[in-house]
């Protein structure tokens, strides 16, 4: 059977549920001077307006954006406000001891409490819900990679994990084929375009300008210069993530991977009863090319997972347009899930880029002597992440030496991605592996995480 065409694109579903796209603000009116330029109007730019303004309300701070406030990953992402340690605590181990990577994850479980507090504080209403995050385990394999990384995250503080058998995984959520799951407490649901859109407007009510369809061509020591005009600035901050490919002399330095999502329509309250759900979990897998997921405040489910994960030349999509194949392949991997929204319609799809650095660790960097920083490189997880960038980005501009700005992933700098086709070969071939892994260990074939997942991680670097 033939599946109905679903709304593709259009940005995001967050954004229709909305009404639409915002109307758009005014652009750079021509050259201007200030303090700090900020480039980029996701969450990574707006936190650090934020704090800047709330800290020192004089500065003279401005937002530039492309396109408008939350157009990237800010308003596409799948609302998993969590504590996770990009690219995992061991590297901060390794670089900086156990007890600095102990602090990032203090400071990661610190800054969900923290967006969660400034979102009632600005009267944001973002559908914030902290149920904890889940993750299931639904093969063999799958079980072995969750209770070995459940048993990893004990033995390391601030973590607080819990591991379920199946039985104890189908009384809290009833997904086919569980075998096992494990949960913590250090994550809430969210509406991510709710909270970038309230976000914004509190960065306006501070005094910042935010100047959106905005194009800047280029960043250097003293300026950002965009199609507008050249804006003069003591400290120039690169919040660009997934687009920073985009910017001249930067196409290396992060991958914009792509990830893609659909949304049901509400589901009944039958549906509700028999599967559980009632606690508003985050829900993910252990698989290679892992899904995650959320009830959101209609009932609907979000699902998202990786569909064609890069386009050469580190290109990005059109309005947040996926390929139908990846719509077909979220929709039977949500089935499998719960075969009994099976015959619930999608209501839409939709893809973003997020910031992936050639370790696959976030970093926050700002040189005094030249006077540019940036953030970024999430890897999928800067919702919480952007929120402790910000502020941590704040505090170096401001030249304050607090426990933030000596966390480990300050100052960290990873190589650049290779040039193309090695970039697409390589890539495409990681994900291509992982899924041969996944198929693998579906069928029982085997038992143990299957080997072109091993090839793939170290391919990847990760």
């Amino acid at each position: 059977m033939t599946e109905p065409a679903v709304p593709n694109g259009d940005v995001s579903w967050w954004w229709r549920s909305l009404g639409g796209t915002p109307p758009p603000r005014a652009p750079l009116p021509g050259d201007i001077d200030v303090d700090v330029a900020i480039v980029g109007g996701g969450y990574t730019g707006l936190w650090t307006a934020y704090y800047l303004k709330r800290a020192q309300p004089d500065l003279r701070v401005v937002v530039l954006e492309q396109r408008f406030a939350g157009f990237g990953a800010s308003g596409r992402n799948g609302g998993w406000l969590t504590n996770t340690v990009t690219g995992g605590r061991e590297r901060y181990a390794e670089s900086h001891g156990r007890d600095a990577a102990v602090a990032q994850q203090r400071a990661l479980n610190e800054a969900v409490d923290e967006v969660i507090a400034v979102a009632a504080r600005e009267g944001i209403d973002a559908d914030v819900v902290k149920g904890g995050e889940y993750g299931v385990a639904r093969t063999p394999a799958q079980l072995g990679r969750l209770t070995a990384g459940a048993v990893a995250e004990q033995s390391w503080p601030h973590t607080d994990v819990e591991i379920l058998d199946a039985a104890a995984a189908a009384s809290r959520i009833r997904i086919a084929g569980t075998l096992g799951a494990v949960w913590h407490p250090h994550c809430a649901r969210v509406h991510p375009t709710k909270l970038v859109r309230g976000l914004a407007e509190a960065v306006e009510r501070l005094g910042v300008p935010l100047h959106e369809r905005t194009r800047v061509r280029e960043i250097a020591p003293g300026r950002a210069v965009t199609d507008r005009g050249t804006v003069r600035a003591t400290h120039v901050l690169r919040a660009t993530e997934g687009f920073t490919a985009d910017l001249r002399g930067e196409h290396r330095t992060w991958l914009p991977m792509n990830s893609s999502m659909i949304v049901t329509e509400p589901l009944p309250a039958s549906f509700w009863e028999a599967v559980g759900w009632d606690r508003h979990e985050t829900v993910g897998d252990f698989a290679h090319v892992y899904m995650y997921a959320q009830r959101t405040a209609d009932d609907r489910i979000a699902f998202g997972g990786r569909g064609v994960p890069y386009r050469y030349g580190s290109r990005v999509d059109t309005d947040g347009r996926t390929q139908e194949r990846t719509i077909a392949s979220l929709r039977r991997l949500l089935r499998e899930f719960f075969p009994d929204a099976a015959g619930v319609p999608v209501a839409h799809a939709w893809a973003g880029v997020l910031g992936v650095s050639r370790d696959w660790t976030a970093t926050v960097v700002h040189d005094r002597a030249t006077g540019l920083g940036w953030a970024g490189g999430y890897v999928g997880t800067g919702v919480t992440a952007t929120n402790l960038a910000g502020r941590t980005l704040a505090d170096l501009v401001l030249e304050r030496d607090t426990g933030l700005t000596r966390l480990p992933w300050v100052g960290h700098r990873a190589k650049r991605w290779e040039i193309e086709p090695l970039r697409w070969t390589a890539v495409n071939a990681i994900y291509t592996a992982y899924r041969l892994a996944d198929r693998a260990e579906a069928s029982g074939r085997s038992e143990r995480t299957a080997w072109p997942a091993h090839v793939s991680d170290w391919v990847a670097g990760r």
